[in-house]
């Protein structure tokens, strides 16, 4: 099952889109039971911006962890969809995890990658993606069977929305551009665990 006719966009053919653009669309689509794990820097910030929902988790220094953390909620509560968003050199850094996800099959989990080939907020080097290798093939590869890049907006949110209301795992990665974020996320560790506990009915 698919969003859309174009299965066959590429990384090289997807439109370079704005990132805090596709952060609120995605959240435009939420219906409002879903957990949303932002991964560091810049997707975190603009998932901040578009809306301090209790049931957003802002991760703060852990690089790499936001889909291991959304699998790991995605098994403890099967009932509720669970979305994870992750920039490229994140998702580098812990390529073993797709294979995980892959493995548990696991129907209530989604990942958004954001993919602008650099690790931005870090002087701009260049990650891997940059230099040839391909995300969506790499999940695929793992055995994430229901990945794609997005062709463009109007694309990514019909994935968006399918995504959220059929059986999993997805992976919807995304082209994305350098611009600067939307706001900066406020660094309080204590009380976004404590507010995402809370909503998840977990207590602390």
């Amino acid at each position: 099952m698919s969003a859309s006719a174009n299965d066959t966009a590429s990384r090289d053919s997807a439109r370079v889109m704005n990132r805090t653009d596709l952060c609120k669309r995605l959240v435009a689509h939420l219906k409002g039971d879903e957990a949303v794990v932002g991964g560091i820097g810049n997707n975190n910030f603009d998932l901040w911006a578009a809306g301090q929902r209790p049931l957003n988790f802002y991760m703060l220094g852990s690089m790499g962890l936001a889909c291991p953390i959304a699998l790991g909620l995605a098994l403890a509560q099967p009932q509720r969809r669970v979305v994870a968003i992750e920039g490229d050199g994140s998702i580098l850094m812990q390529l073993g995890s797709l294979g995980t996800i892959a493995a548990q099959a696991q129907k209530n989990l989604v990942i958004v990658i954001m993919d602008n080939g650099i690790y931005q907020i870090t002087c701009k080097q260049p990650t891997l993606t940059a230099r040839g290798s391909d995300i969506v093939a790499i999940a695929r590869g793992a055995g994430i069977t229901q990945s794609f890049w997005a062709a463009d907006e109007a694309d990514f949110e019909a994935r968006i929305k399918l995504a959220l209301s059929a059986d999993g795992p997805w992976l919807i990665a995304a082209r994305i551009d350098d611009q600067p974020p939307a706001a900066e996320t406020g660094r309080n560790p204590a009380r976004i665990r404590d507010r995402f506990m809370q909503a998840l009915g977990v207590a602390h």
